[in-house]
């Protein structure tokens, strides 16, 4: 009696595990179409789509720096049909916005989806052809050049910053709602510098509409060897990096995880995703939850220092 009792009780579950996703799944990507996080978030969701025979969505959302769509994605209920894709800038936030949830406790993170480094660019009109020569540039007419973000505390905003800071330089910033944006002032001459995503950046620099300059890692990246690192370049020490996550509303149910977590780890491994990434410069990650969970503590508390360090100040935008 108390086994078939039991076997009552866990049919519901059982039910409801196997038949997740059920219905259309919608991953918020907080920044503008076009951008890494953008580009990330469909390539991973038309391969779950394939997968799990659901349809995933992407819902653009920018805003804030990313907090308006982070915030938006955190309060939905934690059913599984709500995702967020978010990129590094999401463990800034925390020391630059009065956030209106907690960016630790209020989510389920699921998985570490790739990562890669960032791409000095710059319009072809601008007279250097070395990350050492605009440097120089600059240091002599530093009101001429003005390079463009994501937004004001954003990851790229925080990554140029550091460099200003090692390389001694002052350019003005130009703070856009996105990658997207900023790229295409940045290749209509409307800015003359941005550190874009190696993803987002690298298929316009080979079509010559920008010049790469240098790459943010601490070695080359295996997509575009010919680019230096910064550090190669004239900035000795320097190296950030860029990365996209997958995280859910708090108090998502494991079994939701444990679906989602494989079947991205899957999606990455396929060949055709695993090569396009390569090709972009992108490194599949494919981490636990529980490593993800680790690696944003980490980051938050690392990059807390360098916004004080780099005094970056942002009003909240709504």
């Amino acid at each position: 009696m108390r086994t078939l009792l039991a076997a009552l009780l866990a049919a519901p579950f059982i039910a409801c595990a196997q038949s997740y996703p059920a219905k259309p799944v919608r991953i918020i990507v907080p920044f503008a179409p076009g951008g890494g996080s953008d580009l990330a978030g469909r390539l991973v969701a038309a391969k779950l789509s394939e997968r799990l025979g659901a349809q995933f969505i992407v819902d653009n959302r920018p805003g804030a720096g990313s907090n308006l769509g982070a915030e938006l994605a955190v309060k939905a209920p934690a059913d599984g049909y709500t995702l967020l894709l978010i990129s590094a800038s999401y463990t800034v936030n925390p020391s630059v916005y009065k956030l209106s949830f907690d960016p630790l406790n209020d989510i389920t993170p699921i998985i570490q989806i790739s990562g890669g480094p960032y791409v000095v660019a710059v319009h072809p009109s601008v007279p250097a052809n070395t990350l050492a020569e605009f440097v120089a540039l600059v240091k002599k007419q530093p009101d001429k050049y003005a390079y463009g973000s994501s937004g004001n505390g954003g990851i790229q905003h925080l990554a140029t910053e550091m460099f200003k800071s090692m390389a001694n330089i002052d350019i003005v910033h130009v703070p856009y709602k996105g990658t997207a944006p900023a790229m295409t002032d940045l290749m209509a001459g409307q800015i003359q510098m941005s550190m874009l995503s190696i993803v987002a950046t690298l298929s316009q620099v080979r079509s010559g509409k920008l010049r790469g300059l240098a790459v943010s890692s601490s070695s080359r990246s295996d997509a575009a060897p010919e680019i230096p690192t910064i550090a190669e370049a004239g900035v000795p020490g320097y190296s950030f990096y860029g990365w996209y996550c997958m995280l859910a509303p708090a108090k998502t149910p494991d079994r939701i995880v444990s679906v989602l977590n494989p079947a991205v780890v899957s999606a990455m491994q396929s060949p055709e995703l695993r090569d396009r990434l390569a090709a972009d410069g992108s490194t599949v990650v494919g981490s636990s939850a529980e490593e993800l969970g680790a690696h944003i503590r980490a980051e938050i508390a690392k990059l807390s220092k360098l916004v004080t360090d780099a005094k970056i100040r942002v009003e909240n935008e709504r």
